[in-house]
């Protein structure tokens, strides 16, 4: 089946369904992840490359979602690792993004569920069993600390201290202590994010060492235009093309989660309030001074530096990853244990 016999696909945690449809483009390669791990700044300088077609959304999470969207109810348990999202989602609708890449470009997209789903490997290797798959991997603790900030920045965290955040792992997976406004309450079990043998196995068994390619986050940070170089050869496009070397997704630090939510649901006109807020807003402010004065301003004012990493929390982190890096560093025939520093852990 080519990626010109696709249609709708029906998505459940067990299997997907395609039934046959005509003109549709389904990718070509999958950046899969991990987030806070150059995947954004990797995205954005394949999107310049003129024989590679990105769509502008970043991240469609399509093969990492239930669609159509189950109903939330106070006794569920969030167990599953599926994201549920806001809203449900056809195939088409998915492939649409893909409707402007030429015939002479490869297709692409990055969403960083994919490595840490459970189906997302499947539900891709059913669409497109050609595709071809790039994985980031960073060393565990700071991948923890950064993805932490992340989330509280997007308002899927609302527990500032990373410590505490891991702590209620547990309680998460009973449905209790979840953030009012999370729509994807399974994100927030951090630890699930660093099995990573177990992540890799699910696409190398679908897919071949041939069709996949694991970078390291260090190569990438050391040498962005030599690891950006590796990635085209193994999409099989011009290597020689030359690609400014990007800066993307800062990691900032929530200054206050309860400011932060209110002008979050300002924005989204969540409430009475917010929505005579933002209408006020609207009629007094243009769109330029919104984004080119208060969109700044309000940056500035929610996000700042991050503090400096607990380093007693940051070893208790490494020492209980340790052996996960031991069993990448076998699986990838790599030295990670040196290269991450976890040789020197007692």
């Amino acid at each position: 089946m080519t990626s010109l016999d696709y249609g709708v696909m029906k998505m459940s945690s067990e299997a997907v369904v395609v039934e046959p449809a005509l003109r549709s483009r389904v990718p070509d390669f999958f950046i899969v992840g991990h987030a806070k791990s150059g995947t954004t700044a990797l995205y954005e300088m394949l999107k310049r490359h003129p024989q590679i077609f990105m769509p502008d959304v970043k991240e469609p999470y399509y093969f990492a979602c239930d669609n159509p969207q189950p109903k939330r109810s106070s006794g569920r348990r969030w167990t599953t690792l599926d994201q549920t999202g806001t809203r449900a989602e056809t195939f088409d609708e998915y492939l649409s993004l893909f409707t402007p890449a030429k015939p002479n470009q490869r297709a692409g997209e990055a969403s960083t569920h994919y490595l840490w789903s459970r189906n997302a490997a499947t539900r891709i290797a059913q669409a497109q069993p050609q595709a071809r798959i790039v994985a980031i991997l960073r060393e565990p603790a700071s991948f923890l600390r950064s993805l932490h900030l992340q989330l509280a920045q997007n308002g899927s965290e609302t527990e500032k201290s990373f410590r505490k955040a891991m702590a209620l792992e547990d309680s998460r997976r009973e449905g209790r202590h979840i953030p009012r406004r999370s729509i994807w309450p399974a994100c927030l079990l951090y630890s699930e994010r660093v099995r990573y043998v177990e992540q890799l196995r699910r696409f190398h068994t679908l897919f071949g060492a041939d069709r996949m390619l694991v970078l390291i986050y260090d190569d990438f940070k050391r040498d962005n235009q030599a690891t950006v170089r590796a990635v085209l050869r193994f999409l099989g496009v011009d290597d020689t093309v030359a690609l400014e070397s990007t800066q993307a997704n800062p990691t900032v630090a929530v200054r206050s989660v309860q400011l932060q939510m209110l002008v979050r649901d300002v924005r989204r006109g969540r409430g009475t309030i917010p929505r005579a807020i933002k209408r006020v807003v609207r009629t007094f402010t243009s769109a330029r001074v919104r984004r080119e004065l208060l969109h700044p301003l309000r940056r500035r004012v929610l996000y700042g530096a991050p503090s400096p990493p607990d380093e007693r929390f940051m070893l208790e982190l490494r020492r209980r990853f340790k052996g996960e890096v031991q069993a990448l560093s076998e699986y990838l025939e790599r030295d990670l244990v040196t290269l991450w520093g976890y040789d020197e852990l007692d």
